[in-house]
């Protein structure tokens, strides 16, 4: 039995959406979105979306199940792609390459869509110029539980600091719980040295606020917002303006003006109010072109840095090892020169939850208290099992910190899949949980069958999408 489809067409070329109705977005504030609603957007908005990913090498984040499915990142052009999608070849930081798709107009969008793409993941690069890129990008990530009225605060101080740089900050929604901001530049850098200048700017703006701001990689040592400068590292990415993000009510990353920052509220920006909000007020990332800056007084501030001791900072995991970067592990499992010897100062492993094998931290010791809630196929399951837990414990809950709740995002077979620990150092020992059953129990390895001692435990790393 032949396929339900229904053909556009899209800057002269036709574009074929098989399964039209199939729903992606149940949930919906209007009723539910189907996967051709979703292409329909993507066309209809597509002149304002180039401006952020046209001409760029672009990770496709696909749910082909729709967004309470299964997602996953797509590098490579896929198979089957139609010979006019247009491609450049880039190398990974393991020194492999690739041909990854470059979205060249509404048509490639549309086609993009097709597929399940609900984000759009560009490279800060264009496809002419793969290993310099154009663009310097800040990811403001609030740690859990942190207000987002601090992050409009960071980032109307990330706008101050790119000012004094000589620098436009085009800010916007991430289309989650945090706000993003990009600047042009001249492209005569690498990754590293714009990451290094992205550091830079990212410690000047905790100098200023630094008790709602850090810079700090490691999770257990961060508090309110997470500058994530590593978003600038070779293959780093974050959703491309007016990307549609797996959120239930099909939120997008909307371009702002700076004006609307300090009230902006997120989920007004959804795939039914972006259109006509273009059509009202226009795109205010339209003339992020006009702007292009350079990078000398930022290395200048850079060298100023580490002349009073502020050095490298951490590569994400699986990056190579990059000169005067720090041990790349976290504080808590640092071996210091002057601990004390007794084997109790080394900590011990924390119990696994009943009917695991691993605990929160695999067969690692740690001093600090801690425990796992969830394990679980997506994160908003995995925060409502928190919600659950923290119901069950409040003679516990009220004590933690932001960064005594670590949301992970961790590798599976083809997927991510999200993990949350808690850390009880700042809960009074005689209200501290034991271990219990995870309230969501996911195994993304179920069904394997792994040779003996091999099968696959929760690793240390990874970060929460923004």
């Amino acid at each position: 039995m032949a396929t339900a489809s229904e053909t556009l067409e899209v800057d002269g070329r036709e574009i074929r959406v098989t399964n039209p109705d199939k729903v992606y977005f149940p949930d919906a504030p209007g009723g539910p979105i189907s996967k051709l609603d979703l292409v329909r957007y993507w066309v209809e908005v597509a002149d304002a979306a180039l401006v952020g990913c046209r001409d760029r090498p672009t990770t496709l984040h696909r749910f082909p199940d729709g967004a309470g499915g299964e997602g996953f990142y797509q590098k490579r052009l896929p198979k089957g792609a139609p010979p006019w999608v247009e491609t450049t070849l880039i190398s990974f930081p393991s020194g492999r390459t690739a041909d990854m798709p470059v979205l060249a107009d509404a048509a490639h969008l549309a086609w993009a869509a097709t597929l399940g793409c609900l984000e759009i993941n560009p490279w800060p690069v264009r496809s002419g110029d793969v290993d310099h890129p154009d663009e310097l990008r800040f990811d403001l990530d609030p740690m859990p539980e942190v207000p987002f009225e601090w992050v409009r605060e960071i980032a109307m101080v990330t706008k101050e600091v790119l000012d004094e740089h000589g620098l436009v900050g085009f800010p916007k929604t991430s289309g989650k719980k945090g706000i993003h901001v990009n600047a042009r530049i001249r492209p005569e850098w690498t990754f590293t040295e714009v990451r290094k200048a992205a550091l830079a700017l990212a410690r000047e703006v905790e100098r200023r606020v630094p008790d709602m701001s850090t810079t700090k990689w490691w999770k257990e040592e961060r508090h309110g917002v997470f500058l994530d400068f590593n978003q600038n590292a070779r293959d780093r990415t974050v959703a491309s303006a007016y990307s549609v993000r797996p959120m239930p009510d099909a939120r997008v990353s909307t371009p702002l003006a700076w004006g609307e920052v300090p009230n902006v509220d997120p989920e007004a920006f959804t795939l039914r109010t972006v259109p006509d909000r273009l059509r009202s007020v226009g795109d205010p990332s339209a003339g992020i072109d006009d702007h292009t800056g350079t990078l000398e007084s930022v290395f200048e501030l850079s060298e100023r840095q580490e002349r009073e001791g502020q050095g490298e900072a951490p590569y994400p995991p699986h990056f190579p090892k990059a000169e005067g970067e720090p041990v790349r592990a976290q504080p808590s499992r640092r071996r210091k020169s002057n601990r004390a010897k007794d084997p109790a100062d080394k900590g011990s492993v924390p119990p696994p939850a009943p009917g695991k094998t691993s605990g929160p931290t695999g067969r690692r010791r740690t001093r600090m208290p801690l425990i796992e809630i969830a394990r679980a196929e997506t994160e908003r399951e995995a925060m409502e099992g928190l919600e659950r837990w923290k119901a069950r414990h409040p003679e516990a809950a009220p004590h933690l910190e932001p960064a005594d709740v670590m949301v992970d995002s961790m590798r599976g077979r083809s997927t991510t899949w999200t993990r949350i620990r808690v850390n009880l150092r700042n809960v009074p020992e005689a209200d501290r949980p034991k271990q219990e059953p995870l309230e969501v129990d996911y195994d993304p390895w179920e069904g394997i069958d792994w040779p003996k001692d091999q099968s696959p435990s929760p690793q240390e790393g990874g970060d929460s999408p923004s």
